[in-house]
């Protein structure tokens, strides 16, 4: 009558509880029904109710699952263990494990009822104890029962066996001190014959290796004749039908065994040499035509490569995994895949026989296969064998799909790169590679190319006109059609005359105007970038000093982009047009063939943009996250700009900051080009012009302020440009020559500059110099604070180009006082190698503290006094 009146009173059965929370449609529902059922058994429990004890806890259990909290139930558990019965002790151990952990206090409560049960007469009640010592039990426990548990591990029967020796794992984990005291028990539990207490006894022993190097070579002494046994034993027994998967006995404990053995073998010859012949045995004997068989024969494979192994085994092993890559179960190839990819360190000629099934696997229907595969052929690759493989990958990247084309374009390549025999080879298997998967190549991989093309002078022929053919028939390859471009503007005449012809080349038969509509075919294209764009432009500028007849024609096309939106192709358009108009005299030599680009100092440049990218990716996350900057006061010199410098035009013009990069390792002939190489800063200094006809050509250096907002993502500078006095004639390429001017004198004084001011902070330079030594320079630097609050940390920096050397010293002080109250002062010694050539340039970077926040200031200053 009391539960048809309240459903949730303390006798409600747990499946009655269960059958109203899953009738609830809704959240609010559910937690009505446990608000009131934990209330039911919060008022038992203050009650004292001994009759439904056990019943509540379980419906505690099964509510703390749902994930409501249920710590008021968590003394009900050590009532329950106190408990004489079996049932209630149940119960109350199963709470527990799943309401407590090891880290609460009250769990200190149980230990005297847990050494009670584990001496108990019951040997249910002591596998009750052992179970939840094994789950929850802390390091203070550990100590207080550790030696009940070391009797339990003699007990007669199996089961409280087995239990205690996964006790005994928890406690070698919780305290590694106590391993000494299992080692003994472990080495006697492997001669027992019941095959759970034989898993535990081996998963003991793999954790006291681990715990302890005493332990490790104890268990070699004594362990390892047991071990063969058990595996001899194992495998060669009878259907056991309690044992028995898939038609193998207990592949668990053979697995379990043989990763013991690795453990011990692992550095060790004499172990090696004893575990060999059972390591064969079971090698050969294990069928391969069942799951578990497999298994089994994957950790076999693991323990010979992990051991001291002689290299007939390792053979062995190796042609298993090369039958496990026939197997038509993806899991099973993929893990022989990975495994022979850690192989291939140890035996790579066993590898190389199962090369041809390897590269089957590049063309498999599973991705993740493929990828895998690609990375294991990538290993494989030598110099004998680059030839055929490098082929095959190739004939491969013809069919392969969208998605997979990019990792395999990026493998051929670095392939090719790392193990060209030849540049003919080279340069051919670098242009089926473009006409193939073009729009796939990063740019790094098609710069280089450039860079070979001009130093193999041999070959310049034969490439271009490789690469006008290919231009024709993958004009969508927009790596292709960048290089060809570039090709066809540098060795015209080569392409139309049939130069430097190859034995095995044929003629081709190609006009003046062929290669201009070549140019300008990809000029018009839609679907052409800015970069493509603006090196049609160059390429067709170079051409109309090639081929004269063009001039005219080439001038048109050239003024079609005068009106162009982007503001890049624009300015290049009026440029190129004033000099095919303006300056026939000088045109000729001024665009002659680009010099031999320096191919070691490309590579040298190459492999310390990649260095600084990844030096960049990982110190990114701490100096974004807000934390005090620690920088000394001096030059943090960047690495050296990951281009090649195809006109020497490096670093030298254009100083990078020293807070970050900011040149792209693909910035490679975007930098020939002069695009998108300025930033738009807010700086105190101006640049100066170009002291180079080509730099000025090709827009390298300062550039006149354009109206309107640029559409590309090509940045132009927004500053006023003033002009700056120096040696060489230069060639305004709307104005004419301008006049030449002569240094001042080294002696003159040089006045006083604002070489930066922001809202908070304003730099001042002066200037002394050495009689006798005009390239050296003394800078004195005086920081002021404008603002109110005054800069605690202050940290002075400074990058300069290549061509200058520059010393700081210490700083009078780290803290600017507010409001301009006082100034801190440091010296800067400067060298310019290049005294008469080129400008001093500088960009310089200040952090400092307000109110304990760091705050950065940087800028770049070029109104330094001309003569310096």
């Amino acid at each position: 009558m009391d539960l048809a009146i309240n459903p949730f009173s303390s006798g409600t059965r747990l499946r009655d509880m269960i059958r109203a929370i899953r009738a609830c449609k809704t959240a609010a529902e559910e937690r009505a029904v446990v608000r009131r059922e934990c209330a039911a058994i919060r008022a038992a429990i203050s009650e004292g109710d001994q009759d439904y004890r056990h019943r509540n806890m379980a419906k505690l259990m099964f509510i703390h699952m749902l994930g409501y909290p249920t710590h008021f139930g968590q003394m009900e558990c050590l009532k329950l263990i106190a408990a004489a019965g079996f049932p209630e002790k149940r119960i109350g151990y199963l709470g527990l494990m799943l309401l407590l952990d090891e880290r609460q206090e009250v769990l200190m409560l149980v230990t005297n009822s847990l050494k009670q049960d584990l001496n108990h007469s019951n040997q249910f009640i002591v596998g009750l104890g052992l179970c939840a010592l094994g789950n929850i039990c802390s390091a203070e426990m550990v100590r207080d029962l550790a030696p009940e548990v070391e009797r339990l591990l003699q007990n007669r029967d199996p089961n409280t066996k087995k239990k205690a020796t996964l006790c005994s794992i928890r406690i070698v984990r919780k305290v590694p001190d106590l391993a000494e005291n299992f080692m003994s028990a472990a080495a006697s539990l492997l001669k027992e014959k019941h095959h759970g207490v034989l898993i535990s006894a081996v998963q003991l022993c793999m954790e006291l290796c681990k715990a302890s190097h005493e332990a490790l070579e104890y268990l070699r002494k004594n362990c390892l004749e047991g071990l063969v046994r058990i595996l001899r034993d194992v495998s060669n027994s009878s259907y056991a039908p309690e044992y028995d998967i898939g038609g193998i006995t207990d592949p668990f404990l053979h697995i379990r065994v043989l990763k013991l053995m690795r453990i011990l073998g692992q550095g060790d010859a004499d172990c090696s040499e004893y575990i060999n012949d059972i390591l064969a045995q079971v090698s050969t004997k294990t069928e391969s035509n069942k799951n578990a068989g497999n298994a089994i024969l994957y950790e076999c494979v693991e323990t010979i490569m992990g051991i001291e192994a002689t290299s007939g085994l390792r053979v062995l092993a190796i042609n298993i995994l090369g039958r496990f890559l026939s197997n038509r179960d993806n899991n099973i190839r993929y893990v022989a895949l990975n495994m022979l990819m850690k192989a291939i360190a140890v035996d790579t000629q066993a590898v190389q026989r199962h090369r041809a099934t390897i590269l089957e696997c590049v063309k498999d229907a599973d991705v993740s296969i493929r990828k895998r595969a690609l990375e294991l052929v990538y290993l494989l690759v030598n110099d004998t064998n680059v030839k055929p493989l490098t082929k095959e990958l190739v004939d491969y990247l013809e069919v392969s799909d969208q998605e997979f084309k990019e990792d395999l374009t990026a493998k051929i390549c670095s392939i090719v790169e790392k193990f060209s025999l030849d540049k003919l080879w080279y340069l051919d298997q670098m242009l089926r590679v473009l006409s193939l998967a073009g729009n796939y190549v990063k740019d790094d991989v098609w710069h280089a190319l450039i860079v070979l093309m001009s130093n193999a002078s041999e070959l310049q022929g034969y490439s271009v006109r490789s690469l006008y053919k290919a231009l024709q028939a993958s004009g969508e390859q927009e790596s292709l059609v960048r290089v060809a471009v570039w090709c066809i503007g540098e060795y015209g005449e080569m392409l139309v005359n049939n130069l430097s012809m190859l034995d095995m080349e044929e003629p081709i038969t190609v006009t003046e105007s062929d290669a201009v509509d070549a140019v300008e075919a990809v000029l018009q294209r839609y679907s052409a970038d800015v970069t493509t764009r603006a090196m049609c432009l160059v390429s067709l500028l170079k051409l109309s000093s090639r081929f004269p007849p063009t001039s005219e024609r080439i001038k048109d096309i050239v003024a079609q982009n005068k009106g162009n939106t982007v503001l890049e192709l624009q300015q290049r358009s009026i440029e190129f047009s004033s000099i095919i108009q303006r300056h026939q005299s000088i045109k000729s030599s001024l665009l002659e063939q680009m010099p031999v680009l320096d191919e070691a100092n490309y590579l040298v440049k190459r492999a310390a943009s990649i260095q600084a990218a990844v030096s960049f990716v990982n110190s990114a996350p701490a100096a974004t996250s807000g934390g005090p900057l620690k920088l000394p006061n001096g030059v943090a010199k960047p690495p050296a700009a990951p281009l090649a410098d195809l006109l020497d035009l490096s670093s030298d013009d254009a100083p990078v900051t020293t807070s970050a990069p900011t040149t792209a390792p693909n910035d490679f002939l975007q930098d020939l080009l002069g695009i998108g190489l300025t930033d738009s800063s807010p700086i105190g200094g101006a640049p100066s012009t170009s002291t180079d006809i080509l730099m000025d050509l090709l827009s390298i250096g300062s550039s006149p302020i354009q109206n309107g907002t640029p559409t590309s993502n090509f940045s132009l500078p927004a500053i006023e440009t003033k002009p700056v006095p120096v040696t060489p004639q230069v060639v305004d390429l709307l104005d004419g020559l301008s006049s030449s001017t002569s240094l001042p004198d080294e002696n003159a004084a040089y006045p006083t500059i604002t070489a930066f001011q922001s809202a908070t902070l304003r730099i001042t330079f002066s200037f002394k110099k050495q009689p006798g030594k005009p390239q050296e320079t003394t800078i004195n630097a005086s920081f002021t604070n404008l603002a109110t609050t005054t800069f605690t940390d202050f940290v002075f920096q400074a990058a300069v180009p290549k061509f200058i050397q520059l010393r700081l010293d210490p700083a009078s002080s780290s803290t600017l006082p507010a409001s301009g109250n006082g100034s801190v002062t440091q010296s800067l010694s400067v060298t310019n190698n290049q005294h008469g050539q080129k400008p001093l340039a500088m960009r310089i970077r200040m952090s400092y503290k307000v109110n304990g926040e760091v705050r950065l200031e940087q800028g770049q200053i070029s109104n330094f006094p001309a003569g310096l």
